[in-house]
């Protein structure tokens, strides 16, 4: 069986990056932003990477995700099956906030080769995914505070969901609560 894809968002989900800082030093620094990384983050990406083949994509600009990318994955940055930024978002026009919103279609990434039963996105925005509910494990936005366990409690389930055979019709949403038998 294939591993399953696991798309990595990068602010909120993995990092947060801000123009103020926290009151504390930074973890490092992209241009004028202050850049956090989330706790537990160096063993969940551990984790993801024995039992995931792993991409990212974010909706930030190429330059800034590149940055991101090598600050925070260093070596195994080239083990990265895909990464992506805004430029990989499609636009669409939101009738309900009257707005322009940028989401993440994984059509884009089923034509790089990936099966979509076969893909995680876990991100903190479920808007980016509207169009792909069943492959978003919505993760807590990460605002920078230094006590945050998420990405460790997210361990056990994603240590569960990369034995089953698709991920699209597996509930999500009890993620923390329990690991699903």
């Amino acid at each position: 069986m294939n591993r399953i894809l696991a798309i990595l968002d990068l602010d909120e989900t993995l990092i947060y990056s801000t123009p103020t800082p926290l009151g504390r030093p930074a973890d490092f620094r992209v241009a004028s932003y202050h850049t956090y990384r989330r706790p537990h983050l160096e063993a969940f990406l551990a984790a993801v990477f024995e039992w995931f083949d792993v991409a990212v994509w974010t909706s930030s600009g190429e330059i800034y995700a590149r940055e991101i990318v090598d600050a925070i994955f260093g070596p195994r940055a080239a083990e990265l099956k895909l990464v992506w930024s805004s430029a990989r978002c499609t636009r669409r026009f939101n009738h309900e906030t009257w707005r322009e919103d940028s989401i993440k279609d994984l059509r884009k990434v089923k034509r790089a080769g990936f099966a979509l039963d076969r893909v995680l996105a876990i991100d903190d925005s479920p808007e980016k995914f509207c169009r792909h509910y069943g492959n978003h494990l919505v993760v807590r936005p990460f605002l920078g505070d230094p006590e945050d366990s998420h990405l460790r409690e997210l361990l056990p389930f994603l240590d569960w969901i990369r034995e089953q055979p698709g991920v699209r019709g597996i509930e999500k949403r009890l993620a923390l609560r329990h690991r699903p038998d």
